[in-house]
């Protein structure tokens, strides 16, 4: 038996029988009270009729009514508004600080025991590699799931709007220069995110601007402030770069990162930062105002345009500076491209819209998703495996984000469709 889990059969309302405290009064329960996830009583102002007399206030659960004293409750006035205390074993009688007496509700026989069953099995699968409830979502009806789907792709959307407000705080308000930094972020991937980031955040957008005519110069600008072109090397076109960006740092009262941020071991010389960063700076030759672009365009299709650019020609043969290989194309591709527009566009795209109180632009967040391919990686093929296969981003967005807040940490209690089955017997 868990707190969580009584915590759960309380606040759904499904105890069965009539319900008598340990002194024999007869208790109804007109309303449950809004679960406490923070420290006090677990629910707050509930509703209640006990011994014909109506009640407000808070309500504690406990496993073992000891349990009250051994969290303290007995001397925290915090809890001296608690007008019931539920318990699965009644094993002692508590007092409030005030030296009163709450009623007890013993709850052990009220609990069906298919609930107990079904909770048990979701929280023990026979496979720790499954969906814990994957045996039976076959009996969920696919309205529901539809239903489930949809505001879990809400609370996904809006978890990821928190890193825009992050990044809007720091820009002052600056929706362009957020979109710039956001953009790098993912051009990173997830090793060199942080350092990706901040190379955008040293090299200001006009004075990119000023120079995006010329394309070797701004690659020149992003290498050096990345910190990379440090040193002495063998090949004319490092050397060139290195020269021009001398210049630059010069003019401009520059100052790089530090080059040691850039990881490349356990990298597949394709997502190099190297490669990442000539494809970036390709993309800022294209167009540095990627917000305005963003909000221009209604098509994933336009957006996939922008992002799909190539490293220069140097790179053709390279992977780092002074080390030949087989040539070969150095393409920003659809798959990467995508996760920026997943991870960071449709997210501005809806925060944005929260910003300005434009339910157009939340919409469009959602039609992006709903445009682009669905996700491939471990977590959408565990659903896969179980015969839920997303058929757009928006629907690979909402099974990674029942998996990494519901699933993994096993947070049953709090999903939709285990709700269902929770309270369904086999």
């Amino acid at each position: 038996m868990t707190e969580a889990f009584l915590q759960y059969v309380w606040r759904h309302r499904l105890l069965e029988g009539p319900l008598v405290t340990t002194e024999g009064i007869p208790v109804v329960v007109e309303r449950p009270g809004e679960l406490n996830r923070d420290a006090g009583p677990d629910f707050f102002d509930a509703r209640l009729e006990i011994d014909g007399i109506h009640w407000a206030g808070n309500v504690e659960i406990h496993i073992k009514a000891s349990d009250w004293n051994l969290h303290g409750h007995s001397s925290d006035r915090a809890y001296n508004n608690v007008v019931l205390h539920v318990v699965y074993v009644y094993d002692t009688d508590v007092v409030l600080e005030n030296g009163k007496k709450p009623p007890v509700l013993d709850i052990s026989k009220c609990i069906p025991d298919y609930l107990w069953d079904n909770y048990e099995r979701m929280m023990n699968p026979a496979d720790d590699s499954r969906i814990p409830c994957a045996n039976r979502l076959p009996e969920i009806p696919d309205f529901l799931f539809q239903l489930s789907q949809d505001r879990l792709l809400v609370e996904r959307i809006e978890r990821k709007s928190g890193d825009v407000q992050r990044i809007l705080k720091e820009s002052k308000g600056s929706w362009e220069q957020s979109c710039y930094w956001l953009t790098a972020h993912y051009f990173g991937g997830k090793t060199n995110a942080f350092p990706f980031e901040l190379l955008a955040k040293v090299t200001p957008m006009r004075i990119v601007a000023k120079i995006k005519d010329n394309a070797f110069r701004v690659e020149a600008l992003y290498f050096g402030q990345a910190g990379l072109l440090e040193g002495e090397f063998e090949d004319d076109y490092p050397c060139s770069l290195q020269r021009e960006y001398n210049y630059l740092r010069n003019a401009y009262q520059l100052t790089p990162i530090e080059g040691h941020l850039w990881k490349f071991f356990r990298i597949r010389p394709s997502s190099f930062p190297t490669l990442r960063i000539s494809q970036f700076a390709n993309l800022m030759t294209k167009s540095n105002n990627l917000f305005s672009k963003l909000l221009e365009s209604e098509k994933a299709s336009t957006l996939q345009e922008l992002l799909e650019v190539e490293a220069s020609e140097y790179w053709l043969t390279h992977f780092n500076f002074d080390k030949a290989s087989k040539p070969s194309p150095k393409k920003f591709g659809k798959d990467l491209t995508n996760i920026v527009l997943i991870n960071a566009w449709a997210p501005l795209l809806f925060e944005y819209g929260v910003a300005h109180g434009d339910d157009v632009y939340k919409d469009r967040a959602f039609s992006l998703l709903q445009q682009l391919p669905p996700e491939k990686n471990r977590i959408t093929k565990l659903w896969s495996a179980e015969g839920i296969v997303p058929k757009n981003a928006a629907e690979s967005q909402s099974i990674i984000q029942r998996y990494t807040e519901y699933c993994s940490c096993k947070k049953c209690l709090d999903c939709q469709l285990a709700f269902r089955l929770l309270k369904t017997k086999p």
